[in-house]
Parts: C-alpha cells; structure tokens; sequence
C-alpha cells in the first residue's frame, strides 16, 4: 500500500429509515497517466488484497451493512420463505459411464449437490460427495471427466470459489483415490487419452497474489497417469502466447482438438492424428475474427460449428486431407436465427434461438433434417447431448415460472417423454410471462420478457427488478430461479432485456455492444426501464436494476449516467473500474469487449467517459445501493467493487444507503454453497422492497 498511515476511520452519516456509520475510506494519492491525462486513483490501495488495512476496511464493511441488513424487520421472514421454497429435491439427467449410470442430486438444502451412481442392478451409492470436502461447504465439485472405458475419473475442485483448481484422481472400480493430483490448474477441461492420462490447461504461478496477478499465458499440458505434476509435458503454448487454450480428445480418441484464443471472441483450431505417432498438429484457421469450434468427427471427416462468412452461425464439416476453409462444406446452413449445436446417438441437434427462446432440429450428419422437436413449451431447451451408441438422450426445459424439468427422448423412433418434473411448492399457472419488444434509443427493437403474478394491478407501483447482461456474446434466455420465484410470490415484477452486446442475434448483435459501440448496451437497458414506466408495469421509485459481472458493469454505468432512473441499484461481482480492468488476473482477455485504456486515446477517453468508478460525482444522490462481490473473486477482482463503494460513499447526496455486501471465502459465483447463496438472496431482495418504502411482505 502507498501510505502506511492509510487506515479505515469511521464517520456518522444519515440514512433513510435509520443511521448508519460508514467506514470512511482514506484517500492516498495514486497518479496513473494515459495519454497526458492524470488520472488520480485515490482509492488504489484497496487493489492489493494481501494487506492488512484492505482486510481490515472489508470487515468494517460487513459490520455496516450486517447491521443494517439487521433492522430490516422481514429479513429472516424472507430467508425463511426462500429457504423453505429451496428446500425441494434437485436430480440432474442421467449419463452412462462404462458399467454405472451417474447423475447428481441434492436433497434441497445441501451445500453443494452429491454425485450418485447406480450398477446394472440398481443399486445406488455415492459416488462423490463434496459436501465432505470442508466443513462450512466452501469447497466445490467443479469438472468430472471419465476416461474412455470408464474405469477411471479426473476431478477437479474449487476451494473458496476460486478459479484456480486442484485434481485428483479415481479408481471407479475400488473407489481409491490414485497418488497423482495436479495443482494450479485454472480455465481447464479435463480430456482422457484413453486410459493413459489427461490434456489439462494452465498458467504459470503469477508472481504476488494468486487471486489479483495477471495470467497471460495459458498453456496446455499432458499429464501421464502414476507420475508427478512437475514432469508433465507442454504440449502447446510455450512458444507462442495465447490467453486461453483447450485441448480436447475426440470421443474416438484418434484425434486433439486444441482451441487457442486471445479473446472472448474468435480463435484458431489446431487438429492433431493421434492415431499417427509421428502426427503433428495442423493449423486448421489463421487469426482471431471468428469461432471455430468442433463438434465431433466421424473418421477423418471433422464437423464444425463456426461463425465464419454466417454471423448466426452453422455447421461445416471438411476432410483432414484437406482442412483449409476455402474446402469446408455446408452441412447446416446458416439462418436468421442463432444456431448452437449437440451431439448424441448419431445425429446432431441444432438449437436455435428465435428472439431469445429456443427451438430444436435434429438432422443425420449429411445435413438432412429428421425432424421438429416438439418441446414442452416456449422457454430454454438445453440437453440433447451424449455418445453416438447411446439410445436415449435427455434434455431440459425451463423458462422464468417453470422449474427444469427433464425429459427423454429417443432420437431414432423421435419420441420424447417426461422423465423428471421436480415436486416444488409454486404454481406457474398462478404467473403471466410474456415477450413484449420496445425501441432504444437509436431505434432500434430489443425483447425482453416480463413475468409477474396474474391479477396484478399495472399502476405504476409494482416492486420490479429489471436484469441485463449485454456482453460477450452470451445469450440471456428463459430459466427458473427460486430467488426470482419468492420475488415474484411476493407481488414483484421481473423484467429480463435482452440488450445488445449479448449473443440473442449472434455476431452482428453482439459487436453492436462492444468497445466504442458499448453505451448501445446502456442505452437499451435504460430505454427497457422508460418502456416499464411508460406501460405502467411500474415507476422509478420502485425500480431495482440488477445484474453481474459484465451486468454489473451494466448498473453501475446506468446508475451513474442515470441516478434518477431507479430506486434501487444492485451491481454485483461487477467490472467497475475500465481503465485498469485488464491489469488483474486474465481481464486482458475481456479487450474484444471492452478495448483497453492503453490501446489508443480515443479508446481511452470512452472508457473514462462511462467507467461506473470515475463518474461518482460528489452532490448527486445515487439509488439506494447494495453491491455484492466476494473476497475471492480471481475473475472480476473485487477490488472494482471495493473502489466503487468507496467513491459512491464518499459522494452520496440525501439519505440512500451505499452499502457493499462482501463474502468471504467465496469467488465469482460458481461452487457457491446453498446456504450462501438463500442468504444473499434474502438480504438482496430485502434491501431492495426495504428502500422501496414496503414494510411487511404480503401474505399467501
């Protein structure tokens, strides 16, 4: 830290509803210069989270926001109407490993769900369990990898919620664990070569923090099975530097897929023959402006999904004798809708998104269609995935007032069953959702789909969340969440905009949010809000904006350029400060999206002009804010959030609280613990109907 003498004190303030005691945050001049502009970070010091008064400013935090959080008087009544709600058994669709059947089940309120598995006789048993892994359910099981014959598992854990994993490895048959484990491994899959051992991606140890340091080369490694980490071969990544590189083993183990990426957006394929001991790989694509990604082979015949010359994507497929892209042929060609694709019992399923809901194809793999499949309604399909000799595949829907439920489906007779519906206390016929479509500010149309209780009265005074993300190409569609379902049983309304920047209309749709073109993204999510006002469903003093990571960044842009837009504002895990994003962990990777602050003064005069952490300005009165990060977050660092909390705490005009809300021994979201995750939910929700002036929940 620059200044030794930089301490937390505390200051009295005034808030709505009661007084709260801020943690005043010392300033210490920090001067960064981009492109002759001095930026003054005075609050840089809370970057590094090794030290002692970062540690000591996050637990006068949490003691600020425990209390108030406290003196909300229905806040355990939430907790323990979600909770209850929770508390219903989850079981995901079966898949078949060599001699057992294997799926995961929580019995409602477990920590983290346990992995079964059945024999050929019925028999269930655990097979691994991490609730066991630590006793307060921090530990997490990430990805589970059997080897060929299924004789063998890699798994991989997450302590804390870090990104950074450790591996281990099993004997299926006797359940002992082998001596190997890997440690370090972060943004890997885990693919067998037969039974020999496993393709794994890492980088380097940072030099510093392990959860702040920034990671840029990211490599790829063999690991023989019955030898140590430390042996183990780079296998691609060493000469030249990528930011992200997988490598996967076709389901035929005669060839390596390797994947290698600078960005979020765009890679290059690299294709070896193992079949050849003397093969080497070969460079499928050359540069970074579209996806290729491979779906499955069949011979020497390799099929792939990619974006190139069609924004909405389709299926090649090319001979290994011959892989240039002038030699790729069409099997499923491009179409006005998003396609993402599947394979399993021999065919693959086109999944496409038609204004952010989902319909499904299934074809053989010389492009002919076999058929509609009929879903069970309009929502989100995921699923239709397996091994070419699997007869029955599974696949799940969902959407905003319908639990997942699992069906199964029979690719060769087309015949599709219910195969699981989860027994849960909400009654989606008691809920209206539906797509409505509104004009940004530009003109242009964007959907979003608002779900609420039947019989509500549209005056204007509705509780109401409205949910963006808009970024990295990913698409926000329909699903059920418990959170959302209390909030919605409690009179409130969810409206989810589906803003440009995300992948709902592919390529086109998704640059359209990008770099100099990303204040589009906060324009529509603004304009989603002005639509919620204008038709009634709700006004700015009972509007909450929500959303994470990227969607954080999306409120605390909006909250800034637009204080009056809402009552409440809920940034969580969020990109805050743009000129330094790039500097931390693998951030640099988000520069498709974002640009970076070094990269041209134009670049970096547009990131000033809307990054949430430089425009606080002292004398506005900002929405009552509740931000939320976690103290190991290796992704999105929570340093953004510490920094923001501190400049809107410093600036606040009027009585709304700015408060953050800081989980320890938890990341960016994944491994979360069940009883974490109740609790944040219940403490967001009551924050938010709190500062909307609701002083007991209805009853029902």
């Amino acid at each position: 830290m620059a200044n030794s003498n930089a301490q937390v004190r505390l200051v009295e303030v005034s808030a709505k509803s009661s007084q709260i005691v801020y943690p005043k945050t010392t300033q210490v001049k920090h001067i960064d210069t981009y492109f002759g502009t001095e930026i003054d970070d005075v609050y840089h010091w809370l970057e590094d989270d090794k030290s002692k008064e970062t540690e000591e400013w996050v637990k006068a935090q949490n003691v600020v926001t425990n209390d108030y959080l406290g003196k909300i008087p229905f806040r355990n009544e939430l907790k323990e109407k979600m909770t209850k709600l929770w508390n219903y058994e989850k079981i995901s669709a079966p898949f078949v490993e060599g001699n057992y059947t294997y799926y995961y089940k929580n019995n409602g309120l477990q920590n983290q769900s346990v992995l079964y598995r059945q024999d050929k006789k019925g028999v269930e048993q655990v097979f691994l369990d991490p609730n066991t892994f630590s006793k307060d359910g921090t530990t997490s099981l990430d990805n589970v990898s059997f080897s060929k014959d299924g004789s063998l598992v890699a798994y991989s854990i997450s302590e804390s919620g870090s990104d950074w994993r450790k591996v281990i490895f099993l004997d299926v048959i006797t359940m002992k664990k082998k001596t190997d484990i890997l440690i370090d491994v972060k943004f890997s899959g885990l693919s067998w070569k037969g039974n020999e051992g496993i393709y794994y991606s890492s980088y380097d140890k940072p030099k510093g923090s392990e959860l702040s340091a920034k990671t840029e080369q990211h490599k790829l490694y063999f690991h023989k099975l019955g030898t140590i980490q430390k042996t183990d071969k780079v296998i691609f990544g060493d000469k030249e530097k990528y930011r992200y590189v997988t490598g996967t083993v076709s389901e035929d183990n005669n060839y390596l897929t390797i994947s290698a990426a600078n960005s979020t957006s765009g890679n290059e394929l690299f294709i070896q023959d193992l079949k050849n001991p003397k093969g080497t790989l070969v460079k499928i694509n050359e540069g970074f402006d579209y996806d290729v990604d491979v779906i499955d082979n069949v011979g020497s015949k390799i099929f792939l999904l990619t974006n190139y010359d069609a924004p909405n994507k389709k299926v090649v497929a090319f001979d290994m004798s011959n892989p240039s892209p002038n030699k790729w042929e069409d099997v499923i060609s491009e179409t006005q809708n998003v396609l993402s694709v599947s394979t399993g019992s021999g065919y693959i399923f086109a999944n496409y998104l038609r204004d952010a809901v989902s319909y499904v194809l299934q074809y053989n793999y010389d492009g002919k269609l076999v058929s509609q499949i009929e879903l069970p309604g309009v929502g989100t399909v995921s699923g239709f995935s397996g091994k070419k000799e699997d007869k029955i595949l599974y696949y799940s829907f969902t959407n905003y007032i319908t639990p997942g439920s699992i069906y199964s489906y029979i690719p060769g007779r087309q015949i599709s069953d219910l195969y699981r519906r989860p027994k849960i206390e909400f009654n989606s016929d008691d809920y209206i959702t539906k797509q409505v479509f509104y004009n940004s500010k530009d003109g242009t149309r964007v959907p979003m789909i608002i779900t609420y209780k039947k019989g509500l009265d549209l005056n204007g005074k509705n509780p109401t969340i409205l949910y963006g993300y808009g970024g990295f190409n990913i698409s926000i569609t329909p699903s059920f969440g418990i959170a959302n379902a209390i909030w919605l049983q409690n009179n409130g309304i969810l409206a989810v905009a589906n803003i440009r920047g995300g992948g709902e209309y592919g390529k086109k749709w998704h640059d359209m949010g990008t770099k100099m073109e990303k204040q589009n993204v906060f324009d529509d999510f603004i304009a989603a809000a002005e639509y919620l006002f204008k038709e009634k469903y709700t006004s700015s003093d009972y509007l909450a904006l929500k959303g994470g990571s990227n969607g954080g960044l999306l409120v605390g842009a909006v909250m800034t350029q637009r204080p009056d837009l809402a009552r409440v504002a809920l940034p969580a895990v969020g990109v805050l400060d743009m000129l330094r994003y790039h500097t931390f962990t693998a951030g640099a990777g988000w520069a498709y999206d974002y640009g970076t602050a070094e990269e041209s003064k134009e670049m970096f005069q547009y990131l000033l002009k809307y990054s949430p952490v430089h425009n606080v300005k002292k004398g506005v009165q900002y929405p009552a804010t509740l931000i939320t990060t976690g103290d190991h977050d290796d992704r999105v660092v929570p340093a953004h959030s510490f920094k923001f909390a501190a400049q809107l705490q410093e600036a606040q005009k009027g009585d709304f609280p700015t408060l953050i809300r800081i989980d320890v021994k938890s990341g960016h979201g994944a491994g979360k613990s069940t009883a974490a995750t109740i609790q944040e939910n219940a403490d967001i929700q009551a924050f938010t109907l709190f500062n909307m002036g609701i002083q007991r929940l209805p009853r029902y």
